[in-house]
Order: C-alpha cells, then sequence, then structure tokens
C-alpha cells in the first residue's frame, strides 16, 4: 500500500534534515576541534620561542613569578640534554622528561606530539623544537579543548532531535498548505456529476503546477462536457430521424389492415412500407458510419479506380431527382486515377451533389470534378445556388448540423449528410473544407491521400 502524498513528502524531508544536521554538526565538531588545536598549537610555537630565547639564563624562561612571565597553568617547558637529561624544567613537569628519550634523535624541527604527562591533566599536547645539542619541550593540557567540544556535542545531540522535529512538523504543514488545492479538487471532481457538467474544478491563484494541473483538468472537463453534448444530441437528433419513417411505416400497415383493400391499393401501401424501410436502412448505415468515423475505426478498401468514372456514377444516381429540380449536373473530366476506397468516395460526393442539388433553384447548375497535386486528389463540387449561411459554415461538417432553410422546414435530410464526407476524406487521410463562391454559390471540396 502507498502512503499519502503528505505523508512521504514529510518522511523525505525529515530524512534529508536528518542527513543534513548530522553532516553540519560532525563539519562544526571537526572544524572547531581543529581551530581549537590550531589555536594551543600556536600558544605552544610561542612558548617554545621564549624559552630558546631564555636557555642558559637560570629562571629566565621558567621561574619568573610574575604574571608577566608565569606559563599558563598546566604547560610543561622543559630543556632537554642529550640523552634526554632535563637541564630546565618548570614545576609542573619536574622529575620526569616529558617526551620519551628514544624519540628525541628522531625529531629535527619542531614536532607535536599528544601523550600523558606527569603533572599533566588528560592528554597533554607537546611541542618539541629542537636546538644545538638541546630540545625544548612545551605543552599544555587538551583538557579544556576537549571539555568545549564535549559541550558541543550535548548541545548536538540535545538540540539535534528538537529542532528536527520541528523542521519534521513544518514541513508535515508545509506539505498539507502545498496539498490543500489538490484536495480541494478532488472533493470537487467527486462531486461532478453527468447532471451537472458544467462545474469546474476550484484553481488557486497563481501560476505554479498545481493551478496549471487545474486548469488542464478544467480543459479536459470542457472536452469532456463538449462530447457528453455531442453525444447527447447525437442521440435526440437520431431519434427524432428514425421517428419519421417509422411512424409513416406504421400508418402505411395501420391503414392496409384497416379495412378491406383492393390489390393495387395494398400495393401502394406495401411500396410505401418499403421506401420507409429502404430509407431506415439507409439512415442506420448511415448512423454506423458516422459512429465508427467519431471512434476512428471507419473501414476503407483501397483499390486503384479512375475519378471521373466514380464521380459520373455518383452523378448518375441523382439524375432523377436533378431532372425533377431542373438542375444540371455535370462532371468535368480530367483522366486522374486514384488509390481510394470507391464506395466511400462515392457515398461522399452523391452527399455533397444532394446537397447541392437541394439548395439551387431550377436552372441551375451542379459542376463535379477532381484534380491531382503530388499525392493529393482534391474533389471540388460547386453550385451555383445560394451558398451556406455565413454563422453556418464553421460547423457544417457537424453532425445533424442543419442551415437555417432546413431548421425552417423547407428542406429534409438527416444533417449527416457533410458529416459522413468529412469522415470519409479524414479516414483516407485528408480533409473536407466548405466556403462561399465569390460569384455565388457553394463550394465543397474533399482532400484524399490517395498515395499507395
Amino acid at each position: 500500500m502507498r502512503w499519502p502524498i503528505r505523508l512521504r513528502l514529510t518522511i523525505v524531508f525529515t530524512l534529508t534534515m536528518t542527513v543534513l544536521l548530522t553532516v553540519t554538526g560532525g563539519f562544526l565538531y571537526v572544524r572547531l576541534g581543529a581551530e581549537l588545536l590550531r589555536t594551543v598549537d600556536a600558544a605552544l610555537l610561542s612558548e617554545a620561542d621564549a624559552v630558546a630565547a631564555g636557555l642558559g639564563q637560570q629562571g629566565a624562561a621558567f621561574g619568573a613569578p610574575d604574571a608577566a612571565s608565569t606559563p599558563a597553568r598546566g604547560s610543561l617547558p622543559q630543556d632537554l640534554g642529550p640523552r634526554a637529561t632535563s637541564l630546565e624544567t618548570a614545576p609542573a613537569a619536574a622529575g620526569s622528561p616529558a617526551v620519551p628519550p628514544a624519540l628525541l634523535p628522531h625529531i629535527h624541527g619542531p614536532a607535536y606530539i599528544d601523550r600523558v604527562v606527569h603533572g599533566i591533566k588528560g592528554t597533554a599536547r607537546v611541542l618539541v623544537v629542537p636546538q644545538e645539542r638541546v630540545w625544548v619541550v612545551t605543552g599544555t593540557s587538551l583538557q579544556n579543548r576537549d571539555d568545549m567540544l564535549a559541550q558541543l556535542l550535548v548541545l548536538m545531540l540535545a538540540g539535534g532531535p528538537v529542532t528536527l522535529a520541528i523542521a519534521s512538523a513544518a514541513g508535515w504543514a508545509l506539505a498539507g498548505a502545498a496539498l490543500r488545492p489538490v484536495e480541494r479538487m478532488s472533493r470537487e471532481a467527486a462531486a461532478i456529476s453527468v447532471s451537472e457538467p458544467g462545474r469546474r474544478l476550484p484553481v488557486p491563484a497563481g501560476r505554479d503546477e498545481i493551478a496549471r494541473l487545474g486548469n488542464t483538468l478544467n480543459a479536459m472537463l470542457g472536452r469532456l462536457e463538449a462530447a457528453f453534448d455531442r453525444e447527447r444530441r447525437f442521440v435526440d437528433d437520431a431519434s427524432h430521424e428514425l421517428r419519421t419513417p417509422l411512424a409513416i411505416l406504421k400508418a402505411e400497415l395501420d391503414l392496409a389492415q384497416s379495412r378491406s383493400r383492393t390489390s393495387q391499393e395494398l400495393q401502394a401501401a406495401v411500396r410505401s412500407a418499403a421506401e420507409e424501410a429502404d430509407r431506415l436502412t439507409a439512415l442506420a448505415e448511415t448512423l454506423l458510419v458516422f459512429s465508427r468515423a467519431e471512434a476512428g475505426r471507419v473501414p476503407l478498401h483501397r483499390q486503384q479506380a479512375g475519378l471521373d468514372e466514380l464521380l459520373q456514377a455518383a452523378c448518375s444516381a441523382l439524375a432523377a431527382r436533378a431532372a425533377a429540380a431542373g438542375v444540371d449536373v455535370r462532371v468535368i473530366p480530367h483522366g486522374i486515377t486514384a488509390f481510394v476506397d470507391p464506395v466511400r468516395v462515392r457515398q461522399a460526393v452523391e452527399n455533397v451533389v444532394a446537397n447541392g442539388l437541394g439548395h439551387t433553384p431550377r436552372g441551375g447548375q451542379v459542376r463535379v470534378s477532381a484534380t491531382r497535386d503530388g499525392d493529393t486528389v482534391r474533389l471540388t463540387v460547386e453550385d451555383t445556388g445560394a451558398g451556406f449561411d455565413p454563422a453556418f459554415l464553421p460547423r457544417a461538417f457537424d453532425a445533424f448540423a442543419r442551415g437555417p432553410a432546413e431548421e425552417a422546414g423547407s428542406g429534409q435530410g438527416t444533417g449527416l449528410g457533410l458529416a459522413i464526407v468529412r469522415a470519409t476524406a479524414e479516414a483516407h487521410g485528408g480533409r473536407a473544407a466548405a466556403a462561399n463562391r465569390a460569384e455565388g454559390g457553394a463550394r465543397v471540396t474533399l482532400f484524399l491521400h490517395a498515395a499507395r
């Protein structure tokens, strides 16, 4: 089980502070000991110089009782002759040499030695300075230095845990304060439901990582809200589109069995029911394609196809409707072949041409053409109608989107035609674009990646 972030941060902070306090305390202890020892060594060297200057002058270096010449308490100046014979000795060290005789022949310069010396409390710091045929020896107790270091160690051992406890408490409080906005966002996120899609997480002031996290999550909630809204509108619009043909089909069947009918009347009822069934089938297929397109799973079966023939077949399927509307539909040939899914491309072109027929007045024209630029094929459908409403253009390829004419009830269609067009173009690695022509009318263009 993973511990809470606050606890983990506090533990890491405490361990880090422990290491820092230990390292800092150790460094301070060693540094202070070295500085104190350096001070003792400097004092011993100064005293040795004074002793050496008074060699041969009885009492000049040791015996003066006045404060100026009396050695420091616990010091042991000595003059040792050959074989460590004592030439002059301070009263504190009388009776024995401060340095073992065996070491003297090996000392050729000032040498510091730590050892226990008679008359000196604790460990003594001894300085030996060789002179002509004699050795000047002086030393002092390290008891004061050891006492100061011991006091420092006690202070660190006593104050370290207290300092560490205070720092850990501060780390715990700081981690809590830093994570408090996250807890608020977590509670708010748990309270957000489908019934309240507009709620957003509270974002703390500032531009730190938590504020950026809150803004990112709010942006994600906005996208989810838009997706839910599209899904809801899709279900509502699909239900509305399915209800009309189902109601007509049910009415035809009810009417057919309400009373005795002639064979001609029954055939007409069956024919009308079959047309509505075909309409339902086409709508279900369109909804399936659109659903797959929304999930990025539009199946393609690419093959080499002549685009002129493909466009002509799409226009021929709408020839009867074009004739009834009095609109001239024509393909401008360019002799281009491309590696595409002919079924999907034909369906997309039919949707665009059908949309153009629905908005082009009698006597107008619809022109379809295909051009190629490298691996990109451009399919263009232009009409001489009223064109797109400027406010409708940004959502022309949205599912169930309708222009003012359709919303007013003067047009028919599911509102999925151009959505399927965009899905087909994107499935081919391209895009779809809609615009109004400068000379009047609309232009819809499919850009398809048509390389093998």
